[in-house]
């Protein structure tokens, strides 16, 4: 889904969460909010299997996902600001 506007992307999103109940998927995706809701989650890193299971045991591990989840967060939050403004997250 990163061709798409956020709004397309949560169509798409919804669309696929309906097709894939009860069934067995393999996603491989670089938006960490396409992932979120996965049973099993495996974060690769160098090539290797770094760490692997559910969005809240990743982030309780403090590890390599949750370092992504913190900035995938500051990013959702971020807009070019208008002349005179800052754009940090607030």
């Amino acid at each position: 889904t990163a061709f798409a506007d956020p709004d397309n992307e949560a169509k798409v999103q919804k669309a696929f969460s309906e097709l894939s109940k009860g069934k067995t998927v393999i996603m491989i995706a670089h938006r960490l909010s396409t992932v979120a809701d996965a049973d099993c989650i495996y974060v690769i890193k160098d090539g290797l299997i770094a760490e692997s299971g559910r969005r809240d045991e990743l982030l309780e591990k403090n590890g390599v996902f949750a370092e992504m989840w913190k900035e995938y967060a500051a990013s959702v939050e971020w807009k070019v600001a208008k002349e005179g403004e800052s754009n940090v997250a607030r």
